[in-house]
């Protein structure tokens, strides 16, 4: 007898749909004083230079996270009458929760306010001009960023800040420290902060981390940015 092959056909699989979106206005902090900034987009607005599951599990997990635990770590101390920038100033760096969640929730919503799905392009205005006076060209400035922003070993944050002479710098910080602590390695006011914590881009570039970087200056928005400077000037 001829035998006959008998190859089993696959059953196709059927796709497991990716879990709905939620809305970012719906996320709120445990009750204190610290509250979430508004993310003032849709979690799939970046995309694809940032993707929507990404930003969701960012700003209602993780960002949520350090506020809540703000709240907690001054709740019945006199930082609960203080705005986050007081805090920092006189800040002991031994105060390790106050340190990683204080500065988790300032340097979140300051990141999630300088991007924006209209974002990209150059600064403008007097920003841009203080970029040249103190890079020499846009270009020197994006490529000194980007470089921080990559050496950075680990978890942490790349800046441009405004510092106490006046001038632009650039620089990075561990962690969730940053340039309004003391003994940072680069102390001002921030302009630009860029999040480099793998949580902020694993899941769409893993170990990439430089495409995610320049996916970044995709998103930006300069025009916050440059209010940013503008208020710095002023104080």
């Amino acid at each position: 007898n001829d035998l006959e092959e008998v190859v089993a056909v696959p059953e196709p699989q059927k796709e497991t749909a990716a879990p709905a979106l939620g809305n970012p206005d719906d996320v709120k902090a445990d009750e204190g004083p610290f509250q979430m900034a508004k993310l003032g987009y849709k979690y799939d607005a970046l995309a694809p230079n940032i993707d929507a599951r990404t930003m969701e599990l960012h700003y209602s997990k993780h960002y949520k996270g350090y506020t809540d635990k703000l709240n907690a770590a001054v709740k019945g101390t006199d930082m609960e009458k203080k705005t986050i920038e007081e805090i920092f100033a006189t800040l002991d760096m031994e105060n390790k929760a106050v340190r990683n969640n204080g500065g988790g929730y300032y340097n979140h919503g300051l990141f999630w306010e300088l991007m924006s799905p209209n974002g990209g392009g150059e600064p403008k205005g007097a920003l841009a001009e203080a970029i040249k006076k103190d890079f020499g060209s846009y270009e020197a400035f994006k490529t000194q960023f980007i470089d921080a922003a990559t050496k950075q070993f680990g978890s942490g944050w790349a800046w441009l800040v405004l510092g106490k002479d006046g001038k632009l710098i650039v620089g990075s910080t561990p962690n969730q420290d940053n340039p309004l602590m003391p003994g940072t390695g680069i102390s001002g006011k921030p302009v630009v902060a860029l999040d480099v914590w793998e949580h902020a881009y694993y899941l769409n570039y893993q170990n990439r981390r430089p495409e995610y970087i320049t996916a970044f200056f995709n998103v930006i928005n300069w025009d916050a940015a440059g209010k940013k400077y503008d208020a710095a000037l002023k104080k």
